[in-house]
């Protein structure tokens, strides 16, 4: 019937907001959906390592993803619009998704950064993921002579 009520899940995210979804798209979630197996969900489930814009972003992909299953075309669209944040963001959403066992969007956001460090120097992959060089300039160059085809 469509205007069966669905079932909701409640979570609380780290930040203490409280992100309200469909059960049949919480269960996109592998961490979720064990604890949907499990009976575990009638109270709210804290998620501790993730704030709820983020969790809200992680659900409307998973949403999005029921969705357009068909229509692979708008869904690629969907996709890289989705990926195409700042490296900050990026990063809070492939801990929550690695997090939460959200393999498509783990995979979608390790083939933006694969293609964002793609032909890039390590000097500059540090800088763009702010990443600190905490190699010595000897050590560096010890690892550059025994893996020098990697450099190449």
């Amino acid at each position: 019937m469509a205007n069966e009520m669905k079932k909701m899940i409640r979570m609380m995210a780290s930040d203490g907001k409280e992100v309200v979804v469909e059960e049949a798209v919480a269960m996109k979630s592998e961490i979720i959906r064990h604890m949907i197996e499990d009976n575990c969900t009638e109270d709210v489930i804290p998620i501790p390592n993730v704030t709820a814009s983020v969790l809200s972003n992680i659900f409307d992909y998973c949403k999005k993803h029921m969705d357009f299953l068909p229509e692979f075309e708008e869904l690629e669209d969907f996709d890289n619009k989705f990926v195409d944040i700042d490296t900050d963001a990026l990063y809070d959403l492939i801990m929550a998704a690695n997090y939460l066992g959200v393999k498509d969007l783990k995979d979608l956001i390790c083939k933006k950064v694969a293609n964002i460090i793609r032909g890039k120097r390590p000097e500059e992959i540090r800088q763009i993921f702010k990443i600190e060089n905490d190699f010595t300039p000897e050590e560096e160059e010890k690892i550059r002579k025994e893996h020098a085809w990697a450099f190449e």
